[in-house]
């Protein structure tokens, strides 16, 4: 697989484009914003002027859209599925529910093509570095049909199933634990707080301790920062818990803790931080405590 029709060239899909492009992939990229088709082409990549073009003659075709309706919109009313030639691959590599997922594959193997789920996890920072964790699922002959294209986009490549909708139940269950440990860092940092204790120390204690996590390590500095430098949105923890909800629901399994987490993140998109860095949901903690802002 040579050719790759790439749609969705946002924070994350552009610099996994590039990375395609680094590695000798002809990529042919659409978004709605033509201005992150026309940086892609100053890269050596080119630009389509629609979903269906950017998908017409690829052997493989990257989803790295919002929601699992933008890529249903995408395949089938704004024509990719159809361009796409038979027996092509169309990687979908959103975060998605489970169900939804399993439904999209269903249609696209009706039609003749391929379908690989194949959420992947690492942020910005994975995708610009070409490290991001990737959990595949699709028929044995499928995964390693993409696997090279996947291995441009990370260095952590799992096939955790044969059936679309098991990576997407793998990046629930990480999404689950992400939020879940945020939210958690942020209360334990409030209640420090609403006592006195220095939290530049407290950090420190943690840290090498056994309450440690990466989330704690990785978010806890930026809790204490008024504006730290957005490396994923609170609004993406509103919606990837809402999909743990909706996979918890779908599976009736309890997921209480997922449930607290997604009221604390939405109520921190509610006062206007859905556009803040998530470590901000502990801006909402700290208001619940009567204190306006991290303690300088």
């Amino acid at each position: 697989m040579r050719s790759i029709g790439f749609i969705g060239l946002g924070s994350m899909g552009l610099p996994m484009a590039r990375n395609l492009l680094a590695r000798g992939f002809a990529v042919r990229g659409f978004d709605l914003r033509a201005e992150s088709a026309a940086a892609l082409a100053r890269d050596g990549g080119a630009a389509a002027a629609s979903a269906a073009d950017a998908a017409a003659g690829a052997d493989l075709l990257v989803l790295m859209v919002v929601n699992a309706a933008q890529a249903e919109t995408v395949l089938f009313a704004d024509g990719a599925l159809d361009a796409l030639p038979a027996g092509a691959v169309v990687a979908l590599m959103a975060t998605c529910p489970p169900g939804a997922v399993e439904a999209l594959a269903g249609r696209v193997a009706a039609a003749g093509r391929r379908f690989l789920d194949a959420p992947v996890s690492g942020g910005v920072v994975g995708a610009s570095g070409g490290t991001l964790t990737i959990m595949a699922a699709a028929p044995r002959e499928t995964f390693e049909a993409a696997e090279p294209v996947l291995r441009a986009f990370g260095d952590k490549v799992f096939h955790v199933g044969e059936r679309p909708g098991q990576g997407a139940t793998v990046k629930t269950v990480n999404q689950l634990l992400c939020g879940v440990h945020i939210a958690a860092a942020a209360e334990a940092l409030a209640l420090a707080a609403k006592v006195g204790v220095d939290l530049g120390i407290l950090l420190e204690v943690l840290g090498g301790s056994a309450a440690s996590s990466w989330m704690l390590r990785n978010r806890g500095p930026r809790m204490l920062q008024d504006e730290p430098e957005v490396a994923s949105a609170v609004d993406i923890f509103v919606k990837d818990l809402g999909i743990v909800l909706e996979a918890g629901h779908d599976a009736r399994a309890a997921l209480p803790l997922a449930s607290i987490a997604h009221q604390m993140f939405l109520a921190a998109s509610a006062r206007g931080d859905g556009g803040a860095d998530d470590s901000q949901v502990v801006r909402t903690y700290l208001a619940l405590n009567g204190l306006p802002r991290p303690p300088e």
